[in-house]
Formats: C-alpha cells, structure tokens, sequence
C-alpha cells in the first residue's frame, strides 16, 4: 500500500462512507416496515421469551426485557451507519433520538401499536452503543493510518 499515490488512497476513503450510507437507506426502509407497521411485535416478543425461558438460569426473563433488548439491538445499526456516514458519533445519537421519537409519534395512530418512552430509552441506548462501535472503528483506522503515515 506504500506505493499507492496519496489521491488514490482519498478517492478510497469516502467508498466505505458511500457503502454506509446505501445500508443506511436500506436499514432505514427496513426499520420503517417494522416500526411502523400494524403487526404487533408483542407474538414475535412472547415467542422469543419463552425459547429464552427453556434456557437453564434463564428462566426469571421476562418478555418486557425481551422488547428493551430488541429495541436496543433494532437501533444499533442506526447510530453506527450515522456515524460511519456523518463521522460524527453524537450525532448518530442525536438523529436516532429523533427518529425514535417520530416514529413512537407515528405508532399513536396505529391502533394496534403502543407508543412508549422506554423504546425510546432502549432505541436511544442502541443507537449510542452503534455510534460507540463505529466511532472506536473510525478512530482506529486513523490510528493505524498515522502510523503508516511517512514522518515529514
């Protein structure tokens, strides 16, 4: 890679930022169909809890812990997409806090969904530990680029 010109080395740089944004779109599209759609999460969320159940010591879980843990997991590629795309963590964070509110917004009119702030909290959490990731990710690609950097 030494013997690689520096523009090209520039010109490869955004390729990961236009492949995270194109997931970004596509996670978006999917988040949208499952938030807002009038399915009720609640049969997916029983079965999962009682799978987790039969596990040994596992037994005390309980299915709100089961849709804390989802939510959590449905937003974590939202704040690491965010922030590989923007290259800025807090604000993954902060977009995702504002999609989740929009979209517990959204649920009021459905009538077979319930709005809540503890998805908020949960999605909020997630997106924070995918912006997390991706930002320890960016940090070390910079790292390991001034490194491999030539001293001037």
């Amino acid at each position: 890679m030494a013997d690689v010109p520096e523009t090209d080395r520039a010109r490869r740089g955004p390729v990961y930022r236009r492949v995270a944004a194109i997931a970004l779109a596509v996670y978006l599209a999917l988040a949208a169909v499952i938030l807002l759609s009038p399915f009720r999460p609640q049969r997916v969320v029983y079965v999962i809890g009682d799978a987790v159940r039969q596990i040994p010591g596992l037994g005390v879980v309980r299915d709100n812990w089961v849709e804390f843990a989802a939510n959590i997991l449905l937003f974590v590629p939202l704040g690491f997409l965010l922030t590989l795309v923007l290259r800025h963590h807090w604000w993954g964070v902060v977009l995702a806090l504002a999609v989740s509110a929009l979209a517990e917004l959204a649920q009021i009119v459905l009538p077979s969904r319930q709005p809540s702030l503890r998805d908020i909290l949960a999605n909020v959490l997630g997106a924070a530990i995918g912006a997390a990731l991706a930002w320890l990710l960016v940090l070390r690609r910079e790292r390991k680029r001034a490194r491999s950097a030539p001293a001037s």
